[in-house]
């Protein structure tokens, strides 16, 4: 089967290309152009028709990569038009003509490169994350696992564990023949080696699936503190309906940001308070499970009220910040108990200390994301892998037997 689709995303430019790659690819160009295929990685300007009726769609770029030197590794042919929807359209059309062929699924191309051995599933991955990367942090990770930073650890590390199974096995199968003698010890030092390696990778503080995905930040605290007021603020639109009517936000709204250029997952949670309404009380559920799963707590209280119930001392950690709204109202100074917490006096009304919130902010994502090694996981599976491996690793070393199991006695 022949797959086609546009590579260069959607919506009205200078210039759109359309690629396709299986085995009508040659017959397609052919059917489009009334030519030959031209030279291979040339770009060969052409009259592109549709096919039948020999109707001008377009003239444009040819570019012609006969497998398997391609990038999926199949014969494949990039065709570059005007980007119009009408010509994409046209030339879709025509392409649908040709035996075989169809519309490509969603990432089929790179799918493609990865079963024809062009790629590993790393790359693979990384080039999504390229694509949809937001931020120079998220491209610079891309960029480092397209490299093959990660997958050249990962080999290391299976060459290792490779070694230790032919050393078992060679142990097992010719117990009688003249093995080094040491063999017992180095197959626990390198089994030591690996599973140490694996520790060190897996304590990254999820720095990579924080760059990845968003640094999460939720918006906390009691009902008409200014939580939905101060995320518009930092998003700089109308995120958030803000009402002076308590109770307004029901559910959990999120909004991303770059941040220094920084991915940052923002949400603005259901103010939290005793409750008989049950749409507010779940809201106020999932306005506490938003909290365990932040990166940071932006626990936004009234400075005319800082009575803190049981719920808001408990969101007051380490990764919170207290965040003193409605200040230009503050008669006098705060509480010295409330002094001695991470806090910020504010007023989102008057504009007042935004930006030692923000400084705030960027410093705890700092913190969060800078390390001195380099990142190799990026997503869950690839943390549960690794824990998998440490576990059976584990179990491994713990095996009291293993000395019987690589020795045998003589009977």
């Amino acid at each position: 089967m022949t797959i086609y689709a546009l590579s260069s995303g959607p919506g009205l430019s200078g210039i759109a290309v359309i690629r396709i790659s299986g085995q009508e690819t040659s017959k397609a160009i052919e059917l489009l152009t009334g030519k030959k295929v031209p030279k291979p990685r040339v770009a060969t300007l052409r009259k592109i028709n549709k096919i039948n009726t020999s109707e001008l769609i377009d003239e444009g770029i040819i570019l012609w990569f006969p497998g398997p030197e391609s990038y999926t590794g199949e014969d494949m042919a990039e065709i570059q038009v005007h980007g119009s929807k009408a010509v994409i359209d046209a030339l879709h059309s025509s392409i649908s003509n040709v035996e075989n062929c169809r519309l490509a699924e969603p990432g089929e191309f790179t799918k493609l490169a990865f079963q024809n051995g062009k790629i590993n599933l790393l790359k693979a991955e990384s080039i999504a994350d390229l694509i949809s990367s937001e931020t120079e942090i998220q491209r610079q990770q891309a960029i480092k696992i397209m490299n093959g930073k990660s997958a050249d650890q990962f080999n290391f590390l299976r060459e290792k564990l490779l070694k230790i199974l032919s050393h078992v096995e060679a142990k097992i199968d010719f117990p009688d023949e003249d093995l080094p003698n040491d063999i017992l010890e180095e197959i626990k030092k390198s089994s030591d080696d690996v599973l140490i390696n694996i520790e060190k990778i897996l304590n990254d503080q999820k720095v990579g699936e924080r760059i990845r995905e968003g640094f999460k930040i939720a918006i906390l605290g009691p009902t008409n503190a200014g939580k939905s007021s101060l995320l518009n603020h930092l998003s700089n639109r109308d995120v958030a309906i803000v009402s002076e009517i308590a109770g307004t936000t029901r559910d959990v709204i999120e909004t991303h940001l770059n941040i220094d250029g920084y991915p940052v997952i923002v949400s603005d949670t259901a103010g939290i308070r005793e409750s008989k309404n049950e749409i507010e009380k779940k809201g106020i559920k999932l306005s506490l499970n938003r909290a365990e799963e932040a990166d940071l707590k932006l626990v936004v209280v009234d400075a005319k009220n800082l009575n803190f119930n049981e719920v808001l001392k408990g969101l007051l950690d380490e990764n919170a910040i207290l965040v003193i709204n409605k200040s230009d109202l503050l008669k006098g100074d705060i509480n010295p108990e409330i002094k001695k917490l991470n806090h910020v006096l504010i007023s989102i009304k008057e504009n007042l200390n935004i930006d030692e919130l923000i400084l705030k902010i960027k410093n705890n994502l700092k913190n969060k994301f800078i390390t001195s090694d380099d990142i190799l996981i990026t997503r869950e599976r690839h943390r549960q892998h690794l824990e998998q491996c440490l576990e059976h690793l584990k179990n491994f070393n713990k095996k009291k037997k293993l000395k019987i199991l690589i020795k045998p006695q003589k009977i």
